[in-house]
């Protein structure tokens, strides 16, 4: 598994450092887990919606507006690992800013030119360095930037990286997605190319992603159901919140709405802590998505 030589303005991976003014670390107790230590690990999945152009002044979808409220809550939280969805290059390299200036990220855009939104990988390079990685689409022709198949009509990727651990030793794989909003069809598909995945390599896995679907469906029974990944939420020592739904739309939290976006693991990995983090500061959410968070622990780890 190699990583994929693109252009520089294109390419998430290639993101050079920007000088950004100093900014002040949040007050403690405003995260919801922050920085974790060895062994533990802090994993997040954030779709932070893709910037719209034409937007009134007033939309909550303004990026400009969702900016400040973003780098603090990456500030607060900390994770070692995240999986982001819906990045485009600008909005990667912004989020790679703010987590800090030792954190990397791995990915590209999913259209034929590798440009458009992506889901990259950001990682805390003092914790965990790249072994290998590799992007994908999710269609009959994985090699092919850009090409779709199943019935969905936008491209759809995979990220997927070897860690190792540099606390621990240990080797891991983390794999990141955003599957079709549409089409239940390539939703099938794409979780039995997850699955395909996870089964390949002999390490223990973290799997993050928008599934665009509920934790009650096919798709999710197709990653969970005999066992081979299971939802850090149900196998959690501790839950840090309520059963929130994933996909507040800019609206306050509510308990019977989608669990959209899940971290899912490889059963031999110890699930600490999960939640899902429904911070939302002064100026509004961050994102139309929660973020989902989990401490995870793995095997033989000291």
């Amino acid at each position: 598994m190699t990583g994929i030589t693109t252009p520089r303005s294109k390419h998430f991976s290639a993101l050079a450092p920007e000088r950004e003014p100093q900014l002040a670390f949040p007050p403690r107790g405003s995260s919801m887990i922050g920085p974790v230590d060895a062994p533990g690990l802090h994993v997040m999945s954030y779709n932070i919606r893709r910037r719209l152009p034409k937007l009134l002044p007033r939309n909550p979808d303004q990026w400009r507006h969702r900016q400040p409220l973003m780098r603090r809550l990456l500030l607060a939280e900390q994770p070692a690992l995240v999986g982001v969805q819906e990045a485009l290059f600008t909005q990667a390299r912004f989020v790679r800013q703010s987590l800090g200036e030792h954190y990397r990220s791995l990915g590209h855009g999913r259209e034929r030119n590798t440009g458009g939104e992506g889901c990259p990988i950001f990682y805390d390079s003092t914790r965990l360095e790249v072994v290998e990685w590799r992007q994908s689409a999710l269609s009959d022709t994985p090699n092919v930037p850009g090409s779709v198949s199943w019935g969905n009509r936008t491209p759809r990727v995979v990220v997927e990286a070897i860690f190792r651990d540099l606390a621990t030793g240990i080797h891991f794989q983390a794999v990141n997605t955003h599957l079709d909003h549409r089409s239940r069809t390539s939703r099938l598909h794409s979780a039995d190319a997850l699955r395909n995945i996870v089964q390949a390599t002999p390490h223990p896995s973290i799997l993050t992603g928008d599934f665009n679907t509920d934790a009650d469906t096919h798709p999710y029974s197709q990653l969970t159901g005999n066992g081979l990944v299971v939802d850090t939420w149900n196998t959690a020592e501790e839950r840090l919140t309520q059963v929130w739904g994933t996909f507040p739309n800019y609206g306050p939290p509510k308990h019977n709405r989608k669990r959209i976006d899940w971290v899912l693991a490889t059963p031999d990995v110890t699930v600490m802590e999960a939640g899902i983090n429904v911070t939302r500061y002064a100026g509004g959410w961050p994102s139309d998505h929660t973020p989902v968070q989990a401490v995870v622990r793995f095997a033989g780890a000291k």
